[in-house]
């Protein structure tokens, strides 16, 4: 596969990440065995009554969100491309007696591994940075998703990812469009600023329009694309809580977020029109 080396450089980093974040207080794991759900209101409020429906969840991490829409009633598949995350990911699934599936794939190769077909695809923060390209990432969208069903994201704004974070103050370094990968090494990770593992790590930028064009293109009608000044978590330099309790830039000069729903037409039906 194209970008193979990459893949594999991003999936020993996400192995090592594994058992850092389940015992960090950002994903707050503790809580989350009790009961608390680790979704957030956007995508809460996006998808609605999940209650016996399938759902597809790309890039599910170590499953808490799969496994938070299987307390809701859904039926969840979780993909990823960290065996580590995978495996626990099944433990928390078997320790909390729900029903979720969980396969360890490469996200674009999701088509060779499930073939069920799903009412909701799903997927959200920090995920479209790691695929080199979105064409055949929505593809695979489309194939997995039922005539009628949906794919939802809610992801950070493109501009965001423009500046070098490893330095501070951030500066805007990377191109909006840039086709090229950005590669960083950097001591700690988005959980836990003070961790000493090494993360090393190969992402892409895709613009706003590169996302939409290839959900259209896919045979996706797309519902709606918002941009969001807030997020529900406090992963880049100089946030502010809001007083709902999300962060923001003081100034909001640009989002941080955005969202888009799409929807996989029914099968047109064709019929033999008479006049008399």
């Amino acid at each position: 596969m194209k970008h193979s080396e990459k893949f594999e450089t991003n999936r020993k980093t996400w192995n090592t990440k594994v058992t850092l974040h389940a015992q960090s207080e950002f994903y707050d794991s503790a809580n989350f065995k009790k009961g608390k759900s680790s979704l957030n209101n956007y995508e809460l409020k996006a998808l609605g009554d999940v209650s016996g429906k399938n759902i597809l969840h790309l890039q599910c991490h170590f499953g808490q969100d799969s496994l938070s829409f299987a307390r809701m009633g859904a039926k969840c598949t979780g993909v990823d491309i960290s065996e580590e995350g995978i495996k626990l990911a099944k433990q928390l699934n078997s320790e909390l007696n729900l029903d979720a599936n969980f396969v360890c794939c490469n996200v674009l190769d999701t088509s060779k591994f499930v073939s069920e077909k799903f009412d909701i695809v799903f997927s959200s923060y920090g995920t479209i940075g790691w695929l080199p390209e979105l064409k055949p990432w929505a593809k695979m969208i489309s194939e997995r998703l039922k005539p009628g069903g949906f794919f939802y994201i809610v992801e950070f704004h493109p501009i965001a990812w423009m500046f070098d974070y490893t330095v501070s103050p951030p500066i805007m370094k990377y191109g909006y469009q840039q086709k090229e990968a950005i590669y960083e090494e950097y001591e700690g990770t988005y959980a836990d600023a003070n961790s000493k593992m090494m993360s090393k790590e190969y992402g892409w930028n895709h613009s706003l329009g590169e996302v939409i064009s290839s959900l259209s293109e896919a045979g996706l009608q797309i519902e709606y694309l918002k941009e969001r000044d807030a997020s529900p978590y406090d992963i880049f330099p100089g946030l502010v809580k809001n007083d709902e309790g999300m962060f923001e830039l003081p100034s909001k000069i640009y989002p941080l977020l955005f969202e888009v729903k799409a929807n996989k037409k029914n099968r047109q039906i064709s019929s033999l029109h008479f006049f008399l």
